[in-house]
């Protein structure tokens, strides 16, 4: 009677056994152990595992592997469109923010493609993610000036607001920038002080803490 009992449990029980195992063959995940996801935005969505992202496709296939470089903040300030609005990384007109910790231990950013290569150096202090083709950053000029008595590389620098297209190319100079310091003490990432209003025109602020209207003249724009 026992033994008759036993069968039968067994043979109640093997369809779900079966169902069990075919759930979790057609459950095997495509990527494991993430710590975030973010919404896919022309095509790509961002994964996050620790402090690392990569970037996945529509079919959850990993096309950039995870790195540390992309620009993103726990507790971004979504106001705000410079680098530290930035939630999680995404791509705008095909570009995504890059960092780069330079000498002065001060973070560069740049961007790179959908390919995870670096198509504009990390060359600025501040800038916005991509918008009509363009973006606006702090460029920062560095000239090699020679070592000091520590060894350590010593820097001249000049700073302008600028506006600049996917290829890089800076389009139109907004104006030079002052007070920056690149003590890493003292160091401040600097606000930009320019916003993309339309294809064309800027929001400017003075000195004064006044706004101006100008105008992007591709005319003038040297070839």
């Amino acid at each position: 009677m026992k033994k008759l009992i036993f069968l039968s449990l067994i043979l109640v029980l093997l369809p779900f056994v079966g169902i069990a195992q075919t759930l979790e063959a057609i459950n095997k995940p495509k990527i494991k152990g993430l710590s975030d996801v973010a919404p896919f935005s022309e095509g790509l969505a961002a994964v996050r595992k620790g402090d690392q992202w990569g970037f996945m496709d529509h079919t959850g296939e990993l096309v950039i592997d995870f790195r540390g470089d992309l620009v993103w903040n726990q507790n971004a300030d979504v106001t705000r469109s410079d680098v530290k609005g930035i939630a999680y990384p995404q791509f705008k007109n095909g570009l995504c923010p890059i960092k780069e910790i330079k000498d002065e231990d001060i973070a560069y950013y740049g961007f790179m493609d959908t390919k995870g290569q670096v198509v504009i150096k990390p060359d600025y202090l501040n800038l916005t993610e991509f918008e009509d083709g363009k973006a606006i950053g702090v460029f920062c000029r560095r000239t090699f000036r020679g070592k000091n008595s520590f060894q350590l590389n010593i820097y001249d620098y000049t700073f302008t607001e600028v506006v600049l297209n996917t290829k890089g190319e800076i389009i139109w100079p907004i104006g030079e920038r002052q007070g920056i310091s690149m003590n890493k003490k003292r160091y401040e990432m600097p606000e930009l002080k320019a916003h993309l209003i339309s294809t064309d025109l800027l929001s400017v602020r003075t000195e004064a803490n006044g706004l101006e209207i100008r105008t992007i003249n591709h005319q003038d724009q040297q070839p």
